[in-house]
């Protein structure tokens, strides 16, 4: 299968906790980050969703918001991931950001060159990736 999202972060479905229309579902990447999903009850049921099972995270890049010096600072989105840029690729409008996380996952995101400029964004530099529960899709095999 091909898609047209820019990330697909493997793991394995660490809980899975059922509200009465939608499962909240937490996930660990390979470097041991954590990444909660919010999919509907049905459809963590349909993927067969239970701690231990696979599951890939379908994340679009633009949904992908980036931040600097995140010491100290609460957000309402569920998942803050650490890491380091790895690239910047400028575009006319947007750049393309890569962010290389602890345990070797990358994470793509498409932001203005002016976010790029007034976060510092370049090669090295410590950057969070931050994403909403609700803008991750998930997926397993059945």
């Amino acid at each position: 299968m091909k898609i047209s999202a820019r990330n697909a972060l493997k793991g394995k479905v660490l809980s899975v906790n059922e509200g009465a229309v939608n499962s909240e579902v937490t996930m660990e990447l390979p470097g041991g980050e954590q990444l909660v999903a919010v999919v509907t009850c049905e459809s963590a049921k349909n993927l067969n969703l239970v701690p231990g099972s696979d599951a890939t995270a379908l994340i679009k890049a633009p949904w992908v918001m980036l931040m600097t010096e995140s010491e100290g600072i609460r957000l309402s989105a569920r998942n803050c991931l650490n890491g380091k840029v790895l690239s910047v690729s400028d575009g006319a409008v947007n750049a393309e950001v890569i962010l290389e996380l602890s345990g070797g996952s990358r994470v793509c995101s498409i932001v203005t060159r002016d976010a790029v400029e007034e976060l510092g964004l370049k090669p090295g530099v410590n950057a969070s990736a931050i994403i909403k529960a609700s803008h991750i899709i998930l997926a397993a095999s059945v």
